[in-house]
């Protein structure tokens, strides 16, 4: 998989003719009540503050699917994407076999932890426990919901999976209609969605047993098996779950010096992106 400074190494950036002014850019994010959402904004006021010549805006998606798809059709040029998914992409395996994506990965800014969250009071204990009962694996459209059905299907799990998006299914977990779902974690930390359900159900998140990590590690070699300390959120106890990287991917078509002026401008930046995402803080996006 090429990454930005591989594809930029040797040219000579800061020659040749410059950008047309205003060049606009559209920025496929995610849900608007995902706490990812809020780091994409830093990154367009970064970029419109940062990058001469570039015009950002972001765009409310259905994440990394939906994101991949839209740059395949020009309609984003630029957006979040998975690790695991966006390598399935550019090599034309899994969801992309026979449908190779020309993508480029411009950086990666946080590990994600998929928390399998449900309401207390439904009686589900256990990933298997899940059996029969109304789950939300994902954002319709997002990496979450295609890895969950990879995760579940490679382990033997069953749901009776309920479709929707991030506010819709947040509305009904707490309406009792739906007893749980899968939300890409901030860090260590669940995602603002969940914590949104936090304040009016009392919730728990499912982990993984040692025979699902180890299963995993040998059959999904495209996603990681991390340790989630205990205080993910208040009363929430120490857990194992998969995970994978979030970051921002282009198409090869983006012009190498846009890109360089985009990926300069978050590698320069020292607060903004951290106060939009904690979990960054300290970080060195770089590495």
């Amino acid at each position: 998989m090429k990454t930005i400074f591989g594809a930029l190494a040797g040219a000579t950036l800061l020659a040749g003719p410059t950008l047309a002014q205003d060049q606009d850019l559209l920025i496929g994010s995610t849900s608007a009540s995902s706490s990812h959402y809020g780091y994409f904004v830093a990154v367009g006021q970064l970029i419109n503050e940062n990058a001469e010549g570039l015009s950002a805006s972001v765009v409310e998606t259905g994440a990394t699917l939906d994101n991949i798809k839209r740059m395949a059709r020009d309609q984003v040029d630029l957006g979040l994407v998975t690790t695991n998914t966006v390598q399935h992409a550019y090599a034309g395996t899994n969801a992309f076999e026979g449908n190779q994506q020309d993508l480029r990965l411009l950086w990666v800014y946080t590990n994600a932890p998929q928390n399998a969250v449900v309401r207390a009071d439904a009686g589900v204990d256990s990933l298997e426990g899940l059996e029969g009962v109304k789950f939300n694996p994902g954002i319709r459209g997002s990496s979450t919901e295609a890895t969950t059905e990879a995760v579940f299907d490679t382990l033997g799990l069953t749901a009776d999976f309920s479709r929707g998006s991030t506010t819709d299914i947040v509305s009904a977990i707490k309406d009792n209609r739906v007893a749980g779902y899968v939300k890409s974690g901030s860090g260590q930390k669940l995602d603002g969605s969940t914590m949104d359900i936090a304040t009016s159900t009392e919730i728990k998140v499912l982990g993984l047993s040692d025979e699902q990590v180890q299963t995993l590690r040998d059959k999904m070699p495209d996603v990681s098996v991390v340790d989630i300390p205990e205080g993910a959120a208040e009363g929430i106890p120490a857990y194992r779950t998969w995970a994978f990287g979030v970051g921002v991917a282009a198409p090869a078509s983006l012009d190498e010096e846009a890109a360089y002026k985009i990926v300069s401008a978050i590698m320069a930046d020292d607060s903004a992106q951290a106060n939009a995402m904690a979990s960054i803080k300290d970080a060195d996006l770089a590495q």
